[in-house]
C-alpha cells in the first residue's frame, strides 16, 4: 500500500505530506482544490509523462516522494531482481519523481536512477489509476487476453509457460530460417567475412588463458630487479650463522630440555619445532627461486609483442582469449551451416514443423482453460453488474482464434496464426439494453453506465492483479440516489482486496471511507497553497453535509450526514 506521499513545488502545491492507510480513503473538497493534482503526482509516480507545467510557479524542481509497504510475495520483487533495484525483505519501495523547471525529469527507486520506461514497470505493479476520461487497461481490447489469462492464473500459468517457452524457441528459429533461405547475396558475404574472421582466429593459434599467463610472466620480467632483491634479503635474513634460523634453532634446543619437567613448555617446544621445519623448507624454496631467476630481455620483448596481437584480436573478437576461443567455435558452426545451407535447411524445416504443433497443442489447451475461464467471469461480472442496478445488461467474452496463412501451422485442418499469448483474439462485449446486440466495451454505455461496467469488472480483477494501491478518480461521475449507494459500496468491497484512494463528490462514497482527507485550497502571503488534513467523526459529518447541500450546514443536512455514516457503518460489518 502506498503509505506516505510526499510533495513539493507541484502546481499550486508548496509542499505536502499524506499519510495514508490501509482500506478505503476518500478525498473531498471543493472543486479547484488540488484533488486531481494529488492524483497527477501519483500518477507521475507510476511513471506517468512529465511536464515543466507541473513545476510550481517561481521553482526550480517539482519533488514527489511515495513510501510503498509490500508483501513478501509481491511481483515487484521480481521486478527488482530484473532492473537491478534492491528491495530489502522488510518489504519498502520507494519511488521518487523530480521534474525541473527545464523540463528534465529524474526517476529513482529506492535510491537508484533509473529511466522513465523502467519506472513505469515499477509503478504499474504498486498502482492502477482509473478516472472518468481513462480507464486503462479494462477498455483496452489489446489487454482483455490479459485480464482474461490473470483472472484464470493458477490453471493457466503452466500452460502458457510452456507455450511460451516453445514459441520462443519456434519464433528464433523461424527467423534464422528466414535468414539462410531468402538472401543469397547477403549469405554469401556473411560466409566470406566468417571465413576470414575464422582464418585470422585460427593463424594466431590462440591456447587457453593464454593472455592471462603472458600478463603474470611480464609482470614477473619487468619487475625482476625487485623480485630478485626481496628474495635475496629473505633468504640471507633466515640462513647463515646468526642469522634467523640459527637463532631459532638455538631456541628450539632450550625448550627442549624443559620439555619433560612442564607439560605445557612442552607443547610449547614441539609448536616450536614445527615452526621451525616449516621455515627452514621455506628457506630451501628462497634459494632455489633465486636460482632459477633469469633476466630474458628478448622473452620480455617476445611477449610484449604476443600482447599486441592478442589486443589487436580483442578488439575484434572478445575481451580476453577465452571470449575469441568461443566466438571462433560459434563461427565455425555458422560456416558448416551455411556451406550445407539445404541440408541445414531442410533440418530446420522438421524442426520448425514439430516446435509450431508443440505450440499448437498448448495454444489449444490455453484456448480450452480460457473457454471455460469465461464463462466463469461472465457469471460473476452479472453477478456484479446486478448489484450496480444493471440487471438487464449483459456481458460476454468473445474468444476467436487468429486466422493465419496457408503456410502457417493448423488445427483441424485450419491455419492459426501463432502470438505471444497464444492463438486467442479475446474481447470483452456488453450490452445495457436487452435486444440490442453484444458490442466491445468502449462502444457502448453512458458515462454513468461506463462508470458502473468499470467498476464491476475492477471488483473481480482487482483481487487478481496483485496491485498494491487502486485509485479512483471522480468515476461516480454522472449517478445518484441508489446508483451512488452501490457504487459506494462496491468501492469499499475493492478495499477489502487492496488499498484504495478515491476522489469523489458522493456523500455516500464519503461516508464508505475509512480515512476521510478534506484538501483545501487557501492563499498565504498572496500565494495559493494545497493542504490536506484527515478528519475525525464530526468533521467528517459536517463534510458529508456539506457535500449534500452544496452550501451552509443545516441541522437536516447533518442529520442526514449522519446517518448516511451509520448505514455505512452497518455495510462495513456485514
Amino acid at each position: 500500500m502506498l503509505t506516505e506521499l510526499s510533495i513539493r513545488d507541484f502546481a499550486i502545491i508548496d509542499r505536502i505530506s499524506i499519510t495514508f492507510k490501509e482500506g478505503l480513503t476518500v478525498l473531498t473538497g471543493e472543486t479547484g482544490a488540488g484533488k486531481s493534482i494529488i492524483i497527477d503526482a501519483i500518477q507521475l509516480l507510476a511513471g506517468g509523462r512529465g511536464s515543466v507545467e507541473f513545476v510550481r510557479h517561481g521553482t526550480k524542481k517539482a519533488e514527489i516522494e511515495g513510501l510503498f509497504t509490500i508483501d513478501p510475495d509481491h511481483p515487484i520483487y521480481k521486478t527488482g531482481a530484473e532492473f537491478g533495484v534492491d528491495i530489502d525483505e522488510d518489504g519498502m519501495v520507494v519511488l521518487q519523481r523530480t521534474i525541473t523547471h527545464q523540463g528534465k525529469s529524474i526517476c529513482r527507486v529506492n535510491g537508484k536512477l533509473v529511466t522513465l520506461g523502467i519506472m513505469k514497470e515499477f509503478g504499474r505493479t504498486l498502482i492502477d489509476i482509473h478516472s472518468q476520461h481513462e480507464t486503462q487497461s479494462l477498455m483496452d481490447p489489446e489487454r482483455h487476453i490479459e485480464l482474461l489469462d490473470v483472472f484464470s492464473s493458477s490453471d493457466l500459468k503452466p500452460s502458457l509457460e510452456e507455450y511460451r517457452r516453445v514459441y520462443d524457441k519456434y519464433r528464433s528459429l523461424v527467423k534464422r530460417y528466414k535468414e539462410l533461405s531468402e538472401n543469397e547475396q547477403e549469405m554469401a558475404q556473411r560466409l566470406d567475412l566468417l571465413e576470414f574472421q575464422l582464418r585470422e582466429l585460427q593463424e594466431a593459434e590462440l591456447q587457453p588463458l593464454e593472455d592471462e599467463q603472458l600478463e603474470e610472466e611480464r609482470s614477473k620480467l619487468m619487475n625482476y630487479e625487485k623480485i630478485y632483491q626481496g628474495i635475496h634479503d629473505a633468504y640471507y635474513s633466515l640462513y647463515g650463522e646468526q642469522r634467523g634460523l640459527d637463532w631459532l634453532s638455538h631456541a628450539m634446543t632450550s625448550l627442549e630440555s624443559t620439555a619433560d619437567v612442564d607439560e605445557q613448555l612442552a607443547k610449547l617446544s614441539e609448536e616450536l619445532s614445527n615452526s621451525y621445519y616449516l621455515i627452514e623448507e621455506m628457506t630451501f624454496q628462497l634459494s632455489n627461486q633465486m636460482a632459477e631467476l633469469e633476466f630474458d630481455p628478448e622473452r620480455l620483448n617476445s611477449i610484449e609483442s604476443r600482447l599486441d596481437e592478442l589486443n589487436r584480436l580483442k578488439k575484434k573478437y572478445g575481451a580476453k582469449v577465452d571470449d575469441m576461443l568461443q566466438y571462433a567455435s560459434k563461427i565455425e558452426e555458422e560456416i558448416d551451416e551455411i556451406r550445407n545451407k539445404d541440408s541445414h535447411l531442410n533440418k530446420m524445416e522438421n524442426e520448425i514443423h514439430e516446435l509450431a504443433q508443440d505450440a499448437v497443442l498448448e495454444a489449444k489447451t490455453m484456448h480450452d482453460i480460457r473457454t471455460h475461464t469465461a464463462a466463469t467471469l461472465s457469471d460473476y461480472i452479472h453477478e456484479e453488474l446486478r448489484g450496480l442496478y444493471l440487471e438487464k445488461a449483459s456481458f460476454a467474452v468473445d474468444i476467436q482464434m487468429k486466422e493465419g496463412r496457408s503456410s502457417d501451422p493448423a488445427l483441424d485442418g485450419k491455419p492459426v496464426q501463432l502470438l505471444p499469448n497464444g492463438f486467442d483474439i479475446v474481447k470483452f462485449l456488453i450490452t445495457t439494453n436487452p435486444g440490442e446486440p453484444l458490442k466491445e466495451l468502449h462502444k457502448v454505455a453512458s458515462g454513468g453506465e461506463m462508470s458502473r461496467i468499470m467498476l464491476a469488472l475492477k471488483r473481480i480483477f482487482s483481487r487478481h492483479q496483485g496491485v498494491t494501491s487502486v485509485i479512483f478518480d471522480e468515476v461516480d461521475t454522472g449517478v445518484s440516489g441508489r446508483v451512488a449507494q452501490a457504487i459506494a459500496e462496491k468501492i469499499h468491497g475493492i478495499s477489502e482486496g487492496s488499498q484504495v484512494l478515491c476522489i469523489s463528490h458522493l456523500p455516500q462514497v464519503a461516508a464508505m471511507a475509512d480515512t476521510h482527507v478534506r484538501i483545501e485550497k487557501r492563499v498565504d502571503n498572496e500565494r495559493t497553497q494545497t493542504a490536506a488534513a484527515e478528519l475525525n467523526d464530526e468533521e467528517k459529518a459536517d463534510e458529508i453535509s456539506r457535500m449534500i447541500t452544496g452550501a451552509e450546514l443545516t441541522e437536516t443536512t447533518v442529520e442526514h450526514a449522519k446517518e448516511l455514516l451509520v448505514m455505512a457503518g452497518k455495510h462495513k460489518n456485514k
